[in-house]
């Protein structure tokens, strides 16, 4: 039987924007309905990390590959301990996985989690209507469901809650507290606040023998300062802010918490979710972006060494700092907390999105990146290092690089 032969046995479904836009096409994992924000991802490999990924929740993923499921999933390779897209969009499935590693299909996984979602459309003229109309509400309707008039559906998705105000992180963090041992010897221990962290970054701070602790995102500092360090008198050598789904802006909480670590100038180091917390933190404004970035092809320059990296992103949100000079940090006359210097470490190359803070007077920086990528690109994985350094140091980042940085790589160029 052909490819198109069978795909037109699958159940019809229907894709609905917003803005009224609508696309036709097959079911694609479970049938019926899904709600959620539409938005798209350009990696063409790591399709079984994205969906598990913490940080999609709530978002239904275009991909923007045209062929997706090719090496099927496995059991070693998820995220996290379920899948959390709200939704899936691709254009061609594999009909059958062609990989030594592969346990059972892409679609099974997507079916058996009840995940919606919709295949043979042209994910590419979706993809640019979102960047030029930007992310925004969707709904996935198939089988049954996808029977209704246009105005029905359309009228379901507008009723969906938006982005902007979500608080997610609570959603998807863990319930319990639980420990990653080190790797070896243990060298150091770090409290990780799970906003939804990734299994990756545990497993990557293990390997460089720090013992990881990690708590829910409703954590508050006395847990923080219960758990004993290694080299610390009291409390943790290190706190560790996980990336994780939803609106910065709802994260008064962590922020409370993350300022009294910075008082206490504990080491600190945030991704993705935890950089957007951190510029709160020091005084600093978040906006949403038009559309995001999302994928694992994002060049990002490291002003500190004017390296560029191929980074691995996810985010719709950034931090609003200044990129062309070091500034005292703006909570310092609002809150009346001494935080010192900060300075934007890190760049998206593409557009100048802030993409890295670094506290220059406290041991605190943080990247709205993921260094933990898995299944790649694997440029930023020194950032790991760079937290043991300022663990074993106690000294800010910018200290470790060095402050003639710029002007030595600048010299040899």
């Amino acid at each position: 039987m052909s490819t198109q032969t069978q795909l037109l046995d699958l159940p019809p479904a229907v894709l609905v924007l917003e803005d009224g836009r609508i696309m036709r096409g097959q079911a694609y994992g479970a049938t019926g309905t899904t709600f959620g924000e539409a938005v798209f991802s350009t990696g063409m490999s790591g399709y079984q990390e994205t969906i598990t990924d913490p940080s999609y929740h709530r978002q239904v993923v275009v991909m923007t590959a045209p062929h997706i499921g090719n090496t099927g999933v496995n059991d070693e390779d998820a995220e996290s301990r379920r899948i959390w897209v709200a939704g899936y969009v691709v254009r061609d499935p594999a009909l059958r996985p062609s990989n030594w590693r592969s346990q059972r299909t892409l679609e099974d996984d997507l079916r058996d989690q009840g995940v919606v979602g919709i295949s043979g459309i042209d994910t590419r003229a979706l993809t640019r209507h979102l960047r030029e109309r930007g992310a925004m509400r969707v709904g996935i309707f198939s089988g049954a469901d996808a029977q209704q008039t246009d105005a029905a559906l359309l009228e379901q998705v507008r009723e969906v809650s938006p982005m902007s105000g979500a608080e997610l992180a609570s959603q998807v963090s863990t319930d319990e507290p639980y420990v990653v041992p080190a790797v070896g010897e243990r060298q150091y221990t770090v409290v990780a606040l799970d906003l939804g962290i990734k299994a990756m970054t545990p497993a990557l701070m293990a390997q460089r023998g720090i013992e990881v602790h990690v708590l829910p995102a409703d954590a508050g500092l006395v847990d923080v300062l219960a758990v004993p360090g290694v080299h610390a008198a009291e409390g943790p050598d290190g706190v560790f802010f996980s990336n994780g789904p939803g609106d910065p802006a709802t994260a008064d909480h962590q922020v409370d918490v993350l300022r009294s670590v910075l008082g206490a100038r504990i080491p600190f180091f945030g991704i993705c979710f935890g950089n957007q917390v951190l510029g709160r933190a020091l005084g600093f404004g978040t906006y949403k972006l038009k559309y995001g970035h999302r994928g694992i092809n994002q060049p990002v320059m490291d002003r500190s060494t004017r390296k560029v990296e191929v980074t691995a992103h996810n985010h719709g949100f950034a931090v609003d700092a200044p990129l062309d000079r070091d500034v005292p940090a703006p909570a310092d006359a609002e809150q009346g907390t001494n935080f010192g210097r900060v300075r934007v470490s890190h760049v998206c190359l593409s557009d100048d999105v802030v993409e890295g803070l670094e506290c220059l007077d406290l041991p605190a920086f943080s990247v709205q990146y993921h260094p933990e990528a898995a299944a790649g690109p694997h440029d930023s994985a020194y950032l790991f290092d760079r937290f043991v350094d300022v663990m074993r140091t106690g000294r800010p980042p910018a200290d470790l690089i060095g402050d003639n940085a710029h002007s030595s790589v600048e010299k040899e160029a």
